[in-house]
């Protein structure tokens, strides 16, 4: 199956917006409309899986353009399972692409994805950052079902700060082989790998680690938190704890939670809550 998805994000007053949403299964995208969505300063979509994928064979393309100043949560509702195709030895194929504006950010917060035994899935991320960009991205793999050996997958991360004209991340992953898996550079004998880029304000100086759980600075700009477990659960709680640690994340968290600032006129009156 070959499908193709694309999203672009502006700013639109104090809000961001999506311009263009286009998506075809098995990747549907459905942006996040009401109440809720008219108060958030950011765009949210959420990734729906409207058909089984990947299976071997499967070739899904996503395009992400954030533009200047704006904001985009991309999230996945349900975790992905990689399965096999029917032809030998075809394999699944996933490359999103995103393009984020001078002073714009986006999250991409996909759920888990599981590689079943004989599956053979490879993913792409290629993220250009603007001046002044921020961008957190989470991948969460899963080595096989529970009581089944993992599948082949093998993933490539590249991050480029384009104002500084410079890779910030060049990054390859793979699960399936036994050695990797038992080795303590890699997974430890656990089952799932979480990790998550986060180029977001300050970054920690030294890096932090912790029971299983890392988070450290990259050379340039960023910051790189891992995660092993024996679920999907420990592994995000281990990842949650890194994040918890980044100093830019923390403090943008921070101004997320404060409370709005009351508002304000010309008379006291009115400021104390009172109406002529």
């Amino acid at each position: 199956m070959l499908a193709r998805a694309r999203i672009v994000v502006e700013k639109d007053g104090e809000r961001s917006v999506v311009r263009d949403l286009q998506s075809q299964p098995p990747l549907t995208l459905l942006p996040r409309r009401g109440a809720a969505a008219a108060r958030s300063p950011a765009a949210t979509v959420h990734m729906v899986g409207s058909a089984t994928t990947p299976l071997g064979g499967d070739d899904v393309g996503l395009e992400v353009v954030v533009g200047p100043g704006a904001d985009l949560v991309l999230t996945g509702v349900a975790a992905t399972v990689a399965l096999p195709g029917q032809g030998a030895g075809a394999s699944s194929r996933l490359v999103v692409r995103l393009r984020i504006g001078d002073g714009a950010g986006v999250q991409y917060l996909p759920e888990p994805t599981v590689v079943t035994r004989r599956a053979d899935h490879r993913t792409e991320l290629h993220a250009e950052l603007g001046a002044g960009a921020r961008m957190r991205c989470r991948e969460v793999l899963v080595a096989g079902r529970s009581g089944e050996a993992s599948g082949r997958f093998r993933g490539l991360t590249r991050v480029v700060d384009t104002a500084a004209g410079r890779p910030l991340l060049v990054q390859e992953q793979e699960l399936g082989d036994p050695t990797l898996h038992a080795s303590a550079a890699h997974l430890a004998e656990h089952r799932v790998l979480a990790t998550e880029v986060l180029v977001w304000g300050e970054d920690p100086h030294p890096g932090l680690a912790g029971p299983w759980w890392s988070l450290t600075p990259l050379a340039c700009r960023g910051s790189l938190a891992m995660a092993v477990g024996p679920d999907a659960v420990t592994a995000q709680r281990g990842l949650a704890l890194s994040i918890a640690g980044h100093p830019g994340w923390a403090a943008a968290m921070v101004t997320a939670m404060a409370p709005p600032e009351p508002e304000r006129s010309g008379s006291l009156d009115q400021a104390a809550g009172r109406s002529w």
